[in-house]
């Protein structure tokens, strides 16, 4: 049979497991075993643990169940909501300034948990009602949420990141520097939409409060000293993400050991501060790092196996040949390729994307001359779309669940403006690369 069409059998199957609802890990486990047991040596089917091993046992690899456990720690304790609490108290007088300050908040917490359906739900649940109290309409309020939630597979630590680094063989450190400036850009494109659009609103706040059965309530007005109460509880955990971002940029740690040290830290400030520390309090915590992980690396060492049979059988090689063949002006590549993305979004989640589609896109992009640091930037702002992109935006049923007393309607059209956003941010990174590429350099 040839290349191509085992190529098709391939990627049919894989589709055909995953549409008829097979969990993601063994849809792809499946179909490289099977196709391991028809067009490989009998003998390789005697080497699928040993190949799943030798793929995963990566020291980047080692990170993810770290920061999961940082995140968890954090995300499971009242650190979101005493963040948001901070920054409402010193921006939210004003215009716009809850806005601004539920959109400053989902990037400090996403930053520190790592996580962009912890974040929506930890800064959400404060968040939305305290905007719609204040005027902000139901979509507005709840698209501010779900974008901002996003930024957690942008900002470090990000666990998609990680794979992206593993997949593409690329430095972990500049790519988690290369988000950074994006991560920004798309914080002040957020929080200027979200200042903009209340100010519109705000002459229509008596309507959309009668609609919803709340009352107008003005903003109220905090003393110097009110501000600087706010701030104990959170410094701690600022202190942590910028202490945790020292230590890895500058030299003094691999990333697993400050995925570790960060836990670690993560555990004795929420033992410290919310009395966090009983095995009852903290069986939550570990229980969730626990499912999570073995999870992830399942579907890790999975995508994996999926990937090395893809190369043995030069379904890879030749889907890339196929590309370079087209002879495609190299932005119309990109172009292309981020629309793939874009549509395998729609119902996958980012960690399938990067290790399924990887071997393909990555040899064509780095034939056509870009840098592929650059790259993994563009692909997670494209894979963040997804997050709120109907219909497995996994954001919106986050939203849904911590306000549902908005409709999905109202949710799905507060987001779109905040998707237009994410691809104005993807156009001006493609115009301007410094954006994504400055600090590594400076850096490293």
């Amino acid at each position: 049979m040839s290349e191509t069409l085992i190529g098709v059998g391939y990627g049919a199957l894989t589709l055909l497991m995953m549409f008829i609802g097979v969990p993601i890990a063994f849809a792809l486990g499946a179909t490289a075993v099977v196709f391991m047991f028809f067009f490989m040596p009998a003998a390789s089917l005697d080497t699928v643990t040993q190949n799943v091993y030798e793929e995963m046992a990566s020291i980047t690899l080692l990170s993810i169940p770290l920061f999961i456990l940082k995140g968890a720690a954090i995300g499971r304790s009242r650190a979101g909501q005493d963040l948001y609490s901070a920054l409402h108290v010193w921006l939210g007088r004003i215009p716009g300034g809850l806005g601004i300050a539920n959109v400053f908040a989902c990037a400090l917490f996403a930053a520190m948990a790592g996580s962009s359906p912890a974040t929506c739900s930890a800064i959400g649940s404060a968040g939305i009602p305290e905007m719609r109290k204040h005027g902000y309409s139901p979509g507005l309020a709840a698209g501010i949420i779900a974008a901002g939630g996003t930024l957690g597979i942008l900002l470090p630590p990000s666990i998609t990141m990680i794979l992206y680094a593993v997949a593409a063989q690329q430095s972990l450190g500049r790519l988690f520097l290369a988000g950074i400036g994006p991560g920004l850009l798309l914080v002040v494109l957020f929080a200027t939409y979200a200042v903009i659009k209340f100010s519109l609103e705000s002459r229509h706040a008596a309507a959309a409060h009668a609609k919803t059965g709340t009352l107008h309530t003005p903003l109220a007005s905090f003393s110097m000293r009110e501000k600087l109460a706010a701030m104990p509880r959170t410094l701690p955990f600022v202190i942590l993400l910028i202490g945790v971002m020292i230590a890895l940029y500058g030299g003094y740690a691999t990333p697993s050991e400050t995925a570790g040290l960060g836990a670690i830290l993560a555990l004795l400030l929420v033992a410290a501060i919310y009395r966090i520390w009983r095995p009852r309090d903290l069986q939550p915590i570990l229980s969730a790092t626990l499912r999570e992980s073995t999870m992830l690396m399942f579907i890790i060492g999975m995508s994996l196996l999926f990937s090395y049979v893809m190369s043995y059988l030069h379904i890879t090689q030749s889907v890339a040949n196929w590309l370079v063949g087209l002879h495609l002006a190299k932005w119309w590549l990109l172009t292309g390729i981020l629309f793939l993305v874009v549509i395998l979004g729609f119902f996958l989640p980012p960690v399938s994307i990067i290790l399924m589609i990887s071997p393909v896109v990555l040899p064509p992009l780095k034939a056509a001359g870009f840098d592929l640091i650059w790259f993994g930037v563009l692909m997670t702002i494209v894979m963040e779309m997804g997050l709120i992109h109907p219909p497995v935006g996994l954001n919106i049923f986050v939203i849904k669940s911590i306000a549902p007393d908005i409709s999905l309607h109202d949710i799905i059209f507060g987001i779109m403006p905040f998707i237009l956003l994410m691809l104005a941010a993807v156009v001006l990174i493609c115009l301007i690369p410094g954006i994504a590429t400055f600090l590594p350099a400076l850096a490293m």
